[in-house]
C-alpha cells in the first residue's frame, strides 16, 4: 500500500468522496468519525448516531476502515468553554474556526499520526498550495486557496491553520464543484450521495438556537431602545442577540407606514440594553472600519499596514476591498471601500489576495 491518509469521515458526501478519491489513487486510506458532542444522544436534533452510519456505510463501499473517536472532552475544552465566554461577554462567536484549528486540525491530527499516518484530509472545499523555498534543504512555504466552487468555498473557516497544519493535510474535493462531488459519489453508489448538506453549527444541528443558549447561559432581561433613547420593548439578556439580527427580536408590531422591519444594531453592555433600528439600510448598521485581535496569519507574517486586500467580515458576506491601517503582534485595523453590513465582534474577519487566504483575527 502506499502512503497512509486518515480521512476524516463526518457522514457527508463530501468526505466521503474525499476518501474515494485518494483510495483511487492508491493510498493507504483509513476513516476516523469525529465524535465532538455528546450532551443530547438521544435528542431529536442530534444527529451523531445517523452520521456513524452513513459515515460506515459509506466506507464499507469504498473498502476502508473506520474508526470511532470521541474528542467530546476536547470540544468541551477548547470550543466550548471559549463559546460560553464570548456569548456571556455580549459577542457572537464562530466556534466552527476554533474548532478546526483545535480539534480537526489539532486533536484529529494527533491521533492519525499516532495511526501511522503522514497526512489527514477532510471534505473541506479548499485548496493548498506548496511553494518550494529551497528544495536542497527542502523547505517549503505552503498557502491556502479558497475552494472552486466558490458557492461552497470554505477557507473562511480554515485561516487560522498554519503552516505546521498545512503541510500534512489534503482537501481532495477542493478543486471540484459540488455537482462534480455528487455525481462522483452517485457513480461510485455511496449510500450518501443524495444526503442533505449539514447547515448552522457543528454541535447544535438543527436546534432552535436560542432554546440552546438558554440552557447554559442565564437570562438578564433589559430594555429595548431606539438610538435617541426611546424603549419600545424589553430583551431577554443581550447574549440571545447579534447585530444585523431581524428575527425573534421580540418587539410587537412595526413602527410606519412602510412596515420597515426592526434590525439590532448595537448592544450596550454596561447599560444591559439592546438598541435597534429600523430598515436593513440603516447607517449603525453600516461600518468602513474594523478592528480585531487574536489574530493568526498562514504564512507566520502579518500583511503590512497600508497593503490593499478583500476580506470577509462574516463567511456569507461577499469579499470587500480594503486597507490594511495598523498592524500589531495580536491585532490588525481595516479600512474598506465600501460600507460592511452588521459587523459583528466575536466573529472573524478573514483576509485574502486573489485567492490566498492570508488569515485573519477576532473582530473586536
Amino acid at each position: 500500500m502506499g502512503e497512509r491518509i486518515v480521512v476524516g469521515l463526518s457522514g457527508g458526501v463530501d468526505s466521503s468522496v474525499a476518501a474515494l478519491l485518494l483510495k483511487r489513487e492508491g493510498y493507504d486510506v483509513i476513516g476516523l468519525f469525529m465524535k465532538n458532542w455528546e450532551d443530547d444522544d438521544d435528542d431529536e436534533y442530534c444527529s451523531t448516531r445517523q452520521d456513524l452510519i452513513d459515515a460506515a456505510s459509506a466506507a464499507d463501499v469504498i473498502g476502508i476502515e473506520l474508526e470511532a473517536v470521541n474528542f467530546a472532552a476536547d470540544y468541551k475544552d477548547r470550543v466550548f468553554a471559549d463559546f460560553l465566554r464570548e456569548y456571556s461577554a455580549g459577542r457572537t462567536p464562530n466556534p466552527d474556526v476554533l474548532c478546526n484549528a483545535e480539534i480537526k486540525f489539532k486533536a484529529f491530527l494527533d491521533h492519525a499520526i499516532d495511526l501511522g499516518a503522514s497526512r489527514i484530509a477532510t471534505g473541506h472545499y479548499a485548496q493548498v498550495r506548496e511553494i518550494v523555498v529551497d528544495r536542497e534543504e527542502g523547505v517549503s512555504q505552503f498557502e491556502l486557496l479558497r475552494g472552486a466552487d466558490p458557492a461552497k468555498d470554505q477557507s473562511y473557516f480554515l485561516h487560522r491553520l498554519n503552516q505546521s497544519q498545512l503541510s500534512r493535510v489534503l482537501f481532495p474535493v477542493g478543486h471540484l464543484e459540488k455537482t462534480e462531488v455528487r455525481r462522483i459519489a452517485h457513480e461510485a453508489r455511496l449510500p450518501n450521495h443524495d444526503k442533505k448538506d449539514s447547515t448552522g453549527i457543528c454541535f447544535i444541528g438543527e436546534r432552535p438556537f436560542r432554546e440552546f443558549l438558554n440552557r447554559y447561559l442565564p437570562k438578564e432581561p433589559g430594555p429595548i431602545r431606539t438610538p435617541d433613547g426611546r424603549t419600545i420593548g424589553q430583551h431577554i439578556g443581550l447574549a440571545f442577540y447579534t447585530i444585523g439580527q431581524r428575527k425573534g427580536i421580540g418587539i410587537g408590531g412595526k413602527r410606519g407606514s412602510d412596515g420597515t422591519a426592526w434590525y439590532v444594531a448595537d448592544k450596550d453592555l454596561a447599560e444591559n440594553v439592546l438598541v435597534v433600528v429600523q430598515g436593513h439600510d440603516d447607517p449603525l448598521l453600516l461600518k468602513r472600519r474594523l478592528s480585531a485581535l487574536d489574530t493568526t496569519w498562514v504564512s507566520g507574517d502579518a500583511p503590512a499596514e497600508e497593503s490593499i486586500h478583500s476580506a470577509k467580515s462574516r463567511y456569507r458576506q461577499a469579499d470587500s476591498t480594503c486597507q490594511v491601517t495598523r498592524v500589531e503582534d495580536d491585532g490588525v485595523s481595516l479600512e474598506f471601500s465600501e460600507p460592511q453590513w452588521a459587523v459583528t465582534p466575536g466573529q472573524s474577519v478573514v483576509l485574502y489576495d486573489g485567492a490566498v487566504c492570508l488569515g485573519g483575527g477576532i473582530i473586536t
